[in-house]
């Protein structure tokens, strides 16, 4: 089997259902955010300072980037990360590529629930992040993160359990297949 991206904004289940997956497909999962929070750290940085200074540096996308390129070139993965479907689309590496969508206050529940704090505060914290990162994917790689005409499937995951995205996933999946096309 080829291997999977999913990508999704900050709360909208991406790492919930690639665990789900993970145990129906009994495949690897590979989180790029780990690998992103593992480098903030090591910069004695908190993600919101990381991601301003890597606006500046975009060696350190890249070098992500690389790591994420060679995790899905060797196959047979779950690769979470908001770029993964991008970079397997950019680089010709064969993967199902799933995108979540899902209501920003969802999604802030959702991570206030995860990592504790206040709305207003989560959902201010949230829309830096994602206004650094749009920057940063736009400038770098002339991404346009609203394009989601790459994924094989995008599921808004608002008002839907877990266990039903991933019945989503896997009759896609089963489509794709019996089509030829996976």
């Amino acid at each position: 089997m080829d291997s999977i991206t999913i990508g999704g904004l900050p709360g909208s289940g991406t790492t919930t259902v690639a665990k789900i997956l993970k145990e129906k497909l009994d495949l690897p999962h590979v989180y790029a955010g780990d690998m992103f929070r593992e480098m903030a750290k090591e910069y004695g940085m908190t993600l919101s300072e990381f991601g301003s200074y890597c606006e500046k540096h975009p060696e350190i996308d890249k070098e992500l980037d690389k790591k994420q390129e060679m995790i899905l070139a060797l196959g047979n993965v779950i690769l979470e990360g908001r770029l993964a479907g991008w970079i397997s689309y950019r680089n010709g590496i064969p993967a199902f590529k799933i995108w979540l969508e899902c209501d920003e206050d969802e999604r802030v529940r959702r991570v206030m629930e995860r990592e504790g704090g206040k709305f207003e505060d989560v959902r201010a914290q949230i829309r830096e992040r994602e206004k650094s990162e749009k920057k940063r994917y736009s400038d770098f790689y002339e991404i346009d993160m609203d394009d989601t005409s790459i994924y094989d499937i995008v599921i808004d995951t608002t008002d839907i359990r877990p266990e039903e995205v991933v019945e989503k996933i896997m009759e896609k999946m089963k489509e794709m297949k019996s089509q030829g096309n996976l």
